[in-house]
Formats: C-alpha cells, sequence, structure tokens
C-alpha cells in the first residue's frame, strides 16, 4: 500500500472516528459492499455471456457438435495455465472457502480471491465447463467484504457482517431476489447475527440488485409465469415429488464425493486435466444439454418445451415419444452431479448452485411427464413441478430449506404455490439429513472439526485454538530418577502437582501426581530405591495435537473426569491441557463471539 494512500486514510479513519458513529459507519460500508459484490457478480455475468456469445457467430455452428467437446477441454487448460503461471494460488470452491475463513481464519480473505474467481470461472463456465457461477460471485463477494473491513481496520464481528453483507450482494446481484438472499446469508453461513445486523444485510442486498438493474436492466435468469394454481388434490403427487427430490440429493450428494475423492487421488494436476477433461468432453459431446451453466434447460421446461430444452443430441433419436423424452430428462437429472464434479475435479471453476437447479428442473418435470402419460388420468402441471423440483434438490443438496423455498418464490413469483415449496423442500430436506449429515459446501470442514454451525457452543468450540490452552512449563521426569530427585529437582522447584514421565526421545510414557507421592515424600529410607518408572501410571487420557478438535478434547475431559490431560504432538510429548484453562479460554471466547 503506497505510503501517500496510508497517510490519506490515516486522515480519514481520524475524522472518521469524530464524526461517523460506528453504527453508522457500519451502514455506509455495507451498501458500499452490496455495490461493489453486485458490480462484480455483473462482471462475471458479462464476462461469461461474451465468451460463449464468441462461439455462437456462424463460422463456428457447423461444427458444433465437435465444439461440445473440444471447448470444455480448452476452457479447463486456460485455466491451469493461469493457475500455474499467474495466480500461483489454490482457488477453492467459494462457499466452502469463505466459510473456512470464518471458522478459522477469523474471516480474513486473501485479497487475490477478490480477482482470481471473476476470471476462471467465466472460462470454465464459458467454454462449456458444467458448473455455475453462484460460487464464485459469493467467493469474489465475500473476499470483497472481508478486505473493505480489513482497510477500515473494523473489528472481526463487524468483518462477518461484511462477508454476510457481500454475499447477500452477491446472490442478490445474481437472482434479483433480495429477499432471499438475506435468507441464504444467515442459513448458509449460520452467522450469528443480532437484529439489528439485518439492517446492513438488507442494505447491502438492496444496493446490489440496484446495481444489477442498472447494469443488466430487468432482465431475469429465470423466467416463469404462474398458469397453473395448487391443486389440494395433487398433494400427494408433491409428496411424491419431495421424496424423490430427496432421494436424488443424496445421490448427488454422494456423487460429488465419491468423484471428488477419485479426483483427490491424483497428485498431480496435469493427469487431473487430463482425465477430468476428456471425461468432460465426452459426457457433454454425449448429453449437449449439459454444457455450460444450463439455465436454457429450465427455462425452456418451465415454458413448456421439452424439445428446445433437450436440444441436438448426436443420435437419432424419436423426440415424439414421450418416453425417450422422458428418459433424457432423467438422463440430465443423472449426468449433471457427475459432469459438474468432474469439471472441479479437472481444475475447473466454478459453483455448485445451479446445477443443483438444473437437476431439479429436470427430475420435476420427468416425474410430472410420468404421472401424465403413466395412463391412469392424472394431469398435474408440469411447469409447476419443474418449478418445485429445483426446491427440493436446493434444499436436499445445499442443505438450505429456507433459501430454496424463497429464492424459487421470489424470482419466479411463484407465490401461490407456497404449500408445494414449503412441502417438497421440507420433506427433501429431511431424507438428505438423514443420509448426509452436513452439505457439499460444510462436509470437508466439519470432518476436520473446522465448520461453524448454528448452534453457539459448536462455533465457540470451533473458534478456540489448541496452541493457546496448552501449557508447557510441567517438569519432566525421567523413568530412572529416584524419589529422593524427583522430589529435589521437580516438586520443590514447581508449583504443578503433575509431573510426566517421558523416555529419552521425549515419547509420553506416563504420570506421577504430588497426591501418588504424598506418604512417602518424608521417608528417606525411600529416596534412593523408588524410581519414576515404579510410581508413574498412565493418564486418565492423551489429547493428540493432529487428531482431537476441541469438541474432542472437551468431550475427553467429560468422560474422564480429569483436570489435566497430556497433549501427544508428532508421537512426542508436548504439555498439558487443563480443564480450568480451557473453560477460561472458553468463556473468554464466548463473550468475544457474543458482542454486538
Amino acid at each position: 500500500m503506497p505510503s501517500r494512500f496510508r497517510l490519506i486514510l490515516r486522515k480519514f479513519l481520524i475524522w472518521k472516528y469524530k464524526h461517523i458513529s460506528e453504527r453508522n459507519f457500519i451502514y455506509i460500508l455495507s451498501v458500499l459492499v452490496g455495490f461493489l459484490a453486485g458490480l462484480g457478480t455483473v462482471l462475471l455475468k458479462n464476462f461469461t455471456h461474451y465468451i460463449q456469445l464468441l462461439f455462437e457467430i456462424n463460422s463456428f455452428k457447423n461444427y458444433q457438435s465437435s465444439l461440445y467437446f473440444i471447448l470444455p477441454i480448452a476452457g479447463l487448460i486456460l485455466v491451469y495455465i493461469i493457475k500455474k503461471a499467474w495466480l500461483k494460488k489454490h482457488i477453492g470452491h467459494g462457499i466452502s472457502t469463505t466459510l473456512h475463513a470464518i471458522s478459522k481464519r477469523n474471516g480474513i480473505i486473501p485479497r487475490y480471491n477478490i480477482y482470481a474467481a471473476l476470471i476462471t470461472a467465466p472460462l470454465t463456465v464459458g467454454f462449456g465447463g458444467s458448473v455455475g457461477l453462484q460460487g464464485p460471485a459469493v467467493s469474489a463477494g465475500a473476499a470483497l467484504g472481508s478486505n473493505t473491513a480489513r482497510l477500515f481496520h473494523m473489528r472481526s464481528k463487524t468483518r462477518m457482517l461484511l462477508i454476510g453483507c457481500a454475499t447477500a450482494g452477491a446472490m442478490a446481484s445474481m437472482f434479483k431476489a433480495p429477499i432471499a438472499a438475506i435468507i441464504f446469508a444467515l442459513e448458509v453461513f449460520s452467522l450469528e447475527l443480532a437484529f439489528t445486523s439485518l439492517i446492513p444485510l438488507l442494505l447491502a442486498s438492496v444496493s446490489a440488485v440496484i446495481t444489477s438493474y442498472f447494469f443488466l436492466g430487468t432482465q431475469i435468469l429465470l423466467r416463469f409465469k404462474l398458469i397453473d394454481s395448487f391443486e389440494i388434490n395433487d398433494l400427494l403427487f408433491y409428496i411424491a415429488l419431495g421424496l424423490v427430490t430427496g432421494m436424488a440429493s443424496v445421490y448427488f450428494s454422494k456423487m460429488f464425493f465419491l468423484i471428488t475423492d477419485f479426483f483427490n487421488g491424483f497428485k498431480s494436476k496435469t493427469k487431473r486435466l487430463l482425465i477430468g477433461g476428456l471425461a468432460i468432453g465426452i459426457i457433454l459431446y454425449i448429453i449437449p444439454p449439459l454444457y455450460g451453466e444450463g439455465y436454457g434447460i429450465i427455462n425452456n421446461l418451465l415454458k413448456g418445451d421439452h424439445l428446445a430444452a433437450i436440444g441436438n443430441t448426436p443420435f437419432n433419436l424419436d423426440l415424439s415419444n414421450i418416453w425417450i423424452v422422458i428418459a433424457l430428462l432423467l438422463g440430465i437429472t443423472v449426468f449433471k452431479s457427475i459432469a459438474m464434479t468432474t469439471t472441479f475435479g479437472a481444475g475447473g471453476v466454478g459453483g455448485v448452485f445451479v446445477p443443483t437447479l438444473v437437476m431439479g428442473s429436470a427430475l420435476g418435470n420427468a416425474l410430472a411427464k410420468i404421472i401424465n402419460n403413466i395412463g391412469l388420468g392424472f394431469n398435474v402441471s408440469e411447469t409447476n413441478f419443474t418449478l418445485i423440483g429445483m426446491t427440493g434438490l436446493m434444499a436436499g443438496v445445499l442443505h438450505a430449506p429456507l433459501t430454496a423455498i424463497f429464492l424459487i418464490a421470489e424470482i419466479t413469483g411463484g407465490y401461490e404455490l407456497f404449500v408445494p415449496l414449503m412441502l417438497v423442500a421440507a420433506i427433501s430436506y429431511a431424507i438428505t439429513k438423514y443420509y448426509i449429515s452436513h452439505s457439499i459446501y460444510t462436509l470437508e470442514l466439519a470432518q476436520r472439526g473446522e465448520l461453524i454451525t448454528h448452534d453457539k457452543d459448536q462455533n465457540v468450540l470451533m473458534m478456540l485454538e489448541i496452541d493457546k490452552v496448552i501449557e508447557t512449563n510441567f517438569i519432566k521426569l525421567s523413568p530412572e530418577m529416584k524419589l529422593g530427585e524427583i522430589l529435589k529437582n521437580a516438586v520443590a522447584k514447581s508449583s504443578r502437582n503433575h509431573f510426566p514421565v517421558v523416555n529419552k526421545a521425549n515419547e509420553f510414557l506416563g504420570v506421577i501426581r504430588l497426591d501418588d507421592i504424598r506418604s512417602m515424600m518424608f521417608d528417606s529410607s525411600l529416596y534412593n530405591s523408588v524410581d519414576a518408572a515404579s510410581l508413574m501410571h498412565a493418564d486418565a487420557g492423551i489429547i493428540i495435537y493432529e487428531e482431537n478438535t476441541m469438541k474432542d478434547i472437551m468431550q475427553k475431559f467429560k468422560t474422564s473426569g480429569a483436570w489435566n490431560l497430556p497433549v501427544v504432538k508428532n508421537g512426542k510429548y508436548y504439555g498439558y491441557i487443563s480443564k480450568s484453562k480451557l473453560l477460561t479460554a472458553y468463556r473468554t471466547q464466548l463473550i468475544k463471539f457474543t458482542q454486538t
């Protein structure tokens, strides 16, 4: 940062401190962050659109089928080159990366995240990668919020709030759905926000929507006009849709984890690119509708035009046969998650938000067509099932039922369908939650014990750092030490009543407590005949530095009843954690966490 800029900033901060209250300044920053997040989303969408437009010109139309195979691979290669030659940094999934920053980095997000996704995501999606843009938009927005807070020296609580504001802004700008955007920020990021924090979220969301309207006009991503209202006679069919979307959400999530693990098995990023690029090229050549984000599928199905949604296929299929159409729609449902995760595995940058909408729309439409064509005289609204199918997949895959309900209702104006929206979202979420406890965004963090949840107690535990509660000023004993030496060189010189016994390799062997030797301390006849090896005993439990989370440590204290537990790091004795120090640190963090 140039020294002149630092000087100007310092003068501004001094002026701000004298003339603007903290709360009012947060309101100003929330509007600024909302505008920046909205602008970033506009740039992201436009950059992607112009890349896609490039390959739609007349000179390329004769090679369209071949381009479905070639372009995604070319896009992945460009992203690989940019990452390796320029960025030289890892670009994680936007929402997962932001969750990690909130959980373990106190909301600090590196500056490069602002522009990294804005460059690589359009190349991935614009060249046909089967992923979405919402995740990168959130990633860029969250980085803007974090670094804006850091620029103006705002405290960590405000930094978290501005990340939420930026997230809401990115969502609002992307879908022109400000209410759903606020719910998304609260539900997915599980931020513990006071009621007064809703005002900054509202300001940021509105600011971003206005920015989007200013640059993009009134055009919306999903176009839907409600024709068929909810009929109570269709209730059982909506229950069936909830069950089907719930099972599909489980499939989507498990397929994501399975393919991700497969690609993680390759240490070489070049191998990932070759294998993933070839696989995604083949998938998109066989199923062209999976090319790119997939909004065309959704909008055409909502218009009732399934032929346009399916598009041209490399096979000479009779699309006048409704069962072939149903099979193709189910194929889109099955392979969308595979194409998306393969794109990620090959090194592509994008999000999972829109792919869930695509999968849900195809599945909902296919189920409605099955109901209407099985010959039993049933007739349900295919467009409504398309719409509500998206709700079911979003509620299940993202573990965000409220976001799913309000987003679909808001962007489509389908508020008259609130009853089936709520029903399907609830059933799908319950089924997915039963089989998969965490969403795609949060599973890896949860497995590492680094996830902030809605449980405030869990939040505080996850924010505690183990190094800050470990005490290393315990006097160590060797197993050969005699009682007299222990009393002279350890007990007399220590205020502790615990003495860890370690060997020459510093491996933890056991512990001697003051109570263990109290009865023999004044019997000098034992000073040279009793050694530490005969006095020591196993501790109530051992904390493994690399493996145990704060939640595990708290549980160890609970089950063992101990007040002190030893810590082993890399197989060596490292120190002790006392229950009293842990509870003091917990209380301190709780006070900090709950400050408004």
